[in-house]
């Protein structure tokens, strides 16, 4: 399945979706059992794509790239795209979540602390009242302990699949096993279980509709985020800078796609 609206953005592909069309493709590949990946690109995966191989193949064989950094949907609207809207990982999950309740659809979720899931896990029934989960594992296992937890999640014919484990391990575990797990629908969702389990806090609503959300993060874990944020939000703005000045001799770093 490829999404419609796809651009190649500095070569990378991204589909300019809402959050109702991702909701609405996501869906039709449970209803018709047609497999899709997504992918949500932010600046920091696209700065490391840039060096890091497996990843930028990782990216590019999913089926949706979606847009959940703001510096993403914001460079991309920089070189004239209109459409680039940001569609936060973290609500494209609970979207889909109700969107299962809705329509009798099983998810999976994958990763994070065991408390953290089942917490999260409850947190959600208690939202989305008739919502059945196919399973639930937690993110830490060893290499030998792979092929079996591929299995159960086979096995437990689930109708989508969340992925709650950091780049690029999430990128690379799908790359081995999409194929094998046998869900119509999969996910990379980051940290998104531990916010859904009320351990960590999102910024307030008026910092997301600004594109804060990154200040809101580095203001809770500075010692953690400060490099990251630094060094590829740098490199990004780098990036942006070089092409606005090939912008002049008529050279765009956007082009669409089939």
């Amino acid at each position: 399945m490829t999404a419609s609206n796809r651009i190649a953005f500095f070569g990378v592909p991204v589909d300019l979706l809402t959050l109702e069309q991702t909701v609405a493709l996501a869906g039709a590949a449970m209803q018709n059992g047609t497999p899709a990946r997504h992918v949500a690109l932010n600046v920091a995966k696209f700065v490391k794509m840039r060096h890091d191989l497996e990843l930028d193949r990782d990216v590019r064989e999913s089926d949706i790239v979606g847009i959940d950094g703001m510096g993403i949907a914001l460079g991309i609207k920089l070189f004239g795209e209109g459409k680039a809207v940001r569609v936060p990982g973290i609500d494209l999950m609970d979207a889909l979540i109700g969107w299962c309740a809705l329509n009798g659809k099983r998810p999976f979720i994958l990763g994070a602390k065991q408390d953290a899931l089942e917490t999260a896990a409850r947190n959600l029934q208690a939202r989305y009242p008739g919502l059945k989960f196919a399973g639930l594992h937690n993110g830490y296992w060893g290499e030998a302990d792979e092929a079996g937890i591929v299995a159960e999640i086979r096995a437990s014919k689930a109708d989508c699949l969340f992925v709650a484990m950091p780049t690029p391990r999430k990128e690379r575990f799908l790359h081995r096993n999409a194929d094998a797990l046998g869900v119509p629908f999969i996910m990379g969702v980051g940290g998104s279980v531990d916010v859904m389990a009320g351990l960590v806090s999102r910024a307030p609503k008026w910092m997301q509709a600004m594109g804060l959300e990154w200040l809101h993060r580095l203001l809770q874990e500075p010692r953690k985020m400060m490099w990251r944020y630094l060094s590829t939000n740098m490199a990004y703005a780098g990036i942006l800078l070089v092409a606005l000045g090939k912008r002049l001799a008529g050279i765009s770093p956007i082009s669409r796609l089939p």
